[in-house]
This record gives C-alpha cells, structure tokens and sequence, in this order.
C-alpha cells in the first residue's frame, strides 16, 4: 500500500501499534539475560548494532525513527523469513526474539513496507543447544505443520475453484469464493510468509510493489471483481495466481518451523489483525475483511495449541489467561456473524471497530508472552 494510500489508516494503526509494542514490552521486559541487538531503522538506513553474532537466542530491538512505517526481517538463503516484525510506526519501537543457528542471514529494514528493503550482512558463528531439543517443542513442530498440511489442501481447492468462476466470467460465483478461499491462507501466514519471493506475488495490495512490478494474486482479481465487475482481462492474473498457490502449498508442507518461529507467527497473526483487518485496509474491494480476520484469528490460536504442552508445564497461568482473552475475542466477532460468512466491513460502525479491536488488543497482550516462555526467559 502505498504511503498517499495509508494516510488514512494512519491514526489508527499507530494507535494499534502503539498498544501492540507496550504489550510486547510488558513481556519482554522479564526477559532476562536474552542477547538484545539493536536495530535503528530509518527511511534511508538499517543499522544494526551487531553484525557477528553467536548461535543461540537474541532479542532484536528496532526503533524506527523515520517518516515511513516500517518492518524488520532476518533472512537465511532465498530470503527464508527467520524472524519478522512488521507495521513499526515512526517513533515506536519493537522487539522479537529469534533463534539463531550457525549461517549467514541477511537484517532487512523495510520503510514504507515495500521492495527488497535495505540489508545489512549478519554472521552467525559457533554451537548453541536448540529449543527444539526439548521433546514437547519439537512436537509443537510437527504437530502444528500436521495443521498446516490439512488448510494447505483445501486452499489449494477453493483457490482453483475461484480461479476456475474468474476464467468462466462468473462474476457472481468468484466472489462468493474469494473470501473463503483467502480464509485457508489467512490460518497459515507464518508458513507462507516465511516465503518472501511468493507470499507478495499471491497476497500482496495495491502499492505494495516496487516501480515497474506488476500488481498480481487475490486482489488484484478482487479489484477487478468489486470494482469494475469485467474479469475478461484477468485469465493471465488468475493462472499465476493459482501456479503460485501451488507452489507455496508444495513448499510449506514440508516445513517444520522452529519454536520460537511458532511463538512469532502466533503473535503476527493478531498483528496482521490488528492492522490490516480492524482498518478495513487488506480487503478494501470487497470489504470481506472479517473473513480474513476469523482466518488470522483461528491460525494463531492453532500455532499457541501446538505449544500448549510446553507452555501449560512452564506457565500454566499464561495458559488459563490465553484461553480466555481468545474465548472473549470469538464471542466479540460472533457478534457479527451473517449466515455461514460474516458482515462486511463497510456494514460496521466505530462502536464494533472498537469492540474487535479491544478484543484483539488484550488477546495480542498475551501471546506476546509466550514467545518469552518458549525462550525460557
């Protein structure tokens, strides 16, 4: 999305943002003797404050202090996302936790949230013990790509069932397709992020490419579906569309993400929410944005129940608290329940904005703390 396009939003997610990043520090505050890096994110600079690096656990801390919102990422090879942190506000600070093995990473500031962003080389040397050497941590693993493994079927199934109405010309048919198919995206955005070449092409939005990159994926058809109602030029899109859904199952079926990876990908789900869903921004066409909101929602309550073992023998309380804050969000966005689907975004008012956005605010204060007790911090 482009920086004239966001204005907006801008209140909004900052304030978002805002209550996201204290939710963040309240956790990692009690965070110990964890490794923090500090990063300092401009519009024009990425400037990490250590670019050697010994395997094991480290916290990075990014403060942006540009005009542009930004996000952080840490690469392996093929830009694998190892880490993330998305949607920092100018002024606002964020930190995440990442398990580091023995490689070379690249640290990527994005400002504006776009292209390739600006990397800085990042060394990691020597031997650390893995988290995942815990056996009920290595079993959150497996058993949360077993879930990813049962959406990645039916996305692929409904994606070629809505690119098959948009090569029929059915407009009507598509578009009652296009949020359940996103639905099954929506749940396993960790796994599919972690694919930094495809996850632009499939979901990105309109002013998210660099100059000269072509607009592609589900909303770029969506425009063309709620906007102009003519999908007669849109074969070409809904082919790659479907080629790169392929692609991207193929892949995450066969990836096993790392605890602390899980513990992000819980809290980024909420983000994404957060951000993107409560603003009406992700699906500004079609407005079918609470179906992308149940879809993060139930994702990340999939990616804290692989973790549940652990996390219930090392804080129980945390557990009882999760439980309830994401009981207290499914009864919030009930409330806008419409037959098998929900309202669209354009039928709600602030006093539901707000109602979802408190939920999902306190809902974010918890997972942000699990990351913590993965690390044993």
């Amino acid at each position: 999305m482009s920086l004239r396009d966001r204005r907006p939003l801008l209140l909004i997610t900052v304030a978002l943002a805002g209550l996201t990043t204290a939710a963040c520090a309240s956790s990692d505050e009690s965070g110990g003797d964890a490794d923090t890096v500090t990063v300092a994110a401009t519009d024009d600079a990425c400037d990490v404050g250590a670019t050697e690096l010994p395997a094991g656990t480290h916290r990075f801390e990014v403060a942006n202090t540009g005009s542009k919102v930004t996000e952080f990422h840490v690469y392996a090879e093929g830009d694998r996302v190892m880490a993330e942190v998305e949607n920092i506000a100018p002024g606002l600070s964020r930190e995440l936790l990442a398990e580091l093995p023995a490689g070379d990473y690249e640290a990527v500031c994005k400002p504006g949230m776009v292209g390739d962003g600006i990397r800085q080389a990042l060394t990691v040397t020597g031997e650390a013990a893995e988290l995942s050497e815990d056996e009920s941590l290595a079993q959150a693993g497996t058993d949360y790509q077993r879930y990813v493994q049962s959406q990645t079927g039916a996305l692929l199934e409904q994606t070629t069932a809505f690119v098959a109405a948009v090569e029929a010309g059915d407009i009507e048919g598509a578009k009652a397709l296009f949020p359940v198919a996103r639905t099954y995206w929506e749940r396993i955005e960790p796994v599919a992020e972690s694919f930094g070449d495809l996850d632009p092409l499939i979901d990105g939005r309109e002013g998210d490419q660099e100059e000269g990159q072509d607009f592609t994926g589900f909303h770029r058809i969506e425009k063309a579906l709620w906007e102009t109602g003519d999908v007669s030029d849109m074969g070409f899109y809904a082919d790659d569309l479907l080629s790169n859904v392929e692609e991207i199952v193929s892949r995450s079926n066969e990836v096993t993400l790392d605890p602390l990876q899980l513990a992000n990908g819980a809290k980024a789900l909420l983000d994404e929410i957060a951000t993107g869903k409560i603003t009406g921004e992700e699906d500004r066409y079609s407005h079918t944005d609470l179906w992308d909101f149940a879809g993060n929602l139930e994702g990340s309550q999939a990616a804290v129940q692989a973790l549940r073992p652990y996390l219930e023998e090392n804080d129980p309380e945390l557990v009882t608290e999760i439980d309830e804050r994401f009981a207290a969000t499914e009864a919030e966005l009930e409330t806008h329940r419409s037959g098998d689907g929900w309202l669209f975004y354009d039928q709600l008012d602030q006093t539901d904005l707000r109602g979802l956005s408190d939920s999902i605010t306190a809902l974010t204060e918890s997972v942000s703390k699990v990351a913590a007790v993965v690390a044993g911090r």
